[in-house]
């Protein structure tokens, strides 16, 4: 049988060592071409551009691929 804990955690001393377990909001940049919310460093999904270059073939729904 494992070795047990003599006394209880209080809840001072829990908190404290869960105080780095949160939920972070992943931070958005705007893209230059379109203008939409976009992840840094990553293609846009609306239009496709990376760093001003098209990257993906993004197909709109009811637009004809130009």
């Amino acid at each position: 049988m494992p070795p047990l804990p003599k006394k209880k955690t209080s809840r001072s001393r829990v908190r404290r060592r869960r105080m780095h377990l949160t939920a972070t909001v992943s931070s958005l940049v705007v893209c230059p071409q379109c203008r939409s919310p976009r992840l840094p460093h990553h293609v846009c999904p609306v239009c496709g551009t990376y760093r001003g270059r098209e990257v993906l073939a993004i197909e709109h729904p009811g637009r004809e691929a130009e």
